[in-house]
């Protein structure tokens, strides 16, 4: 009986650990006209056409091996009264694109599930979200572009100076993500940028994950 008492702590102990243990987040951004514009398609959301902007994908939890806990507090699931007064600027700011249609409660959701949750000893549920809102609010990745000349027009750019252009202006090495549109053309889905484990400062990228770009991609309408 004792030693299945002491195992039940030692999980419980593994489950705050998991929920406390990261090196740091990835905040990442999206640009929606390279997720709308694939085979798959995309829906616009029950509240109408998200704003010509980059978009948030989420701040997520990583170890500096490169993997990420996830899922880690299955009783502190999704809460969408705890975070009543950020809704109208998480449906301007971190729309869903997703289809069938809706209100972007299912995209938040899994976000927190999957990923929040892991920040738990740090962020609670209303930190989590303010925090990723906040970090948008100062990484205004379309103006930093739009002021080097690189536009969302259909034109390529350099993969060089796309991420030249946005560490200059932040002052850290982003990662850039590509997917490929319906012609088979890379193109530019998401930039990643690293923020210490507090979710307070941008530091450095201690690993990139994994996956490439063309030297030469597009930069879509939306």
């Amino acid at each position: 009986m004792e030693k299945k008492f002491n195992l039940l702590i030692l999980l419980c102990l593994s489950v705050v650990s998991n929920a406390q243990d990261f090196d740091f987040f990835y905040f990442v951004q999206q640009w929606p006209g390279s997720y709308c514009d694939t085979k798959q398609s995309c829906c616009y959301p029950t509240t109408g056409k998200p704003p010509s902007d980059f978009g948030i994908h989420g701040l997520w939890p990583n170890y500096k091996d490169g993997s990420y806990p996830s899922n880690c507090d299955p009783s502190n699931s999704y809460d969408q009264s705890k975070i009543s007064d950020l809704i109208s600027t998480m449906q301007e700011n971190w729309a869903t694109l997703a289809c069938p249609s809706n209100s972007g409660s299912t995209f938040w959701s899994h976000e927190w599930d999957k990923h929040g949750t892991c920040s738990e000893s740090v962020l609670d549920q209303h930190s989590y979200f303010g925090t990723a809102l906040n970090l948008k609010s100062k990484l205004d990745l379309l103006q930093i572009l739009q002021s080097a000349g690189i536009n969302p027009d259909g034109s390529s750019y350099s993969l060089s100076s796309i991420r030249s252009t946005i560490s200059n202006a932040i002052g850290y090495t982003p990662w850039i993500q590509c997917n490929v549109d319906q012609e088979g053309n890379s193109q530019l889905y998401q930039v990643y940028v690293c923020v210490d484990n507090s979710g307070s400062n941008l530091i450095e990228c201690p690993v990139f994950p994994h996956g490439k770009c063309g030297s030469s991609i597009e930069f879509p309408s939306f």
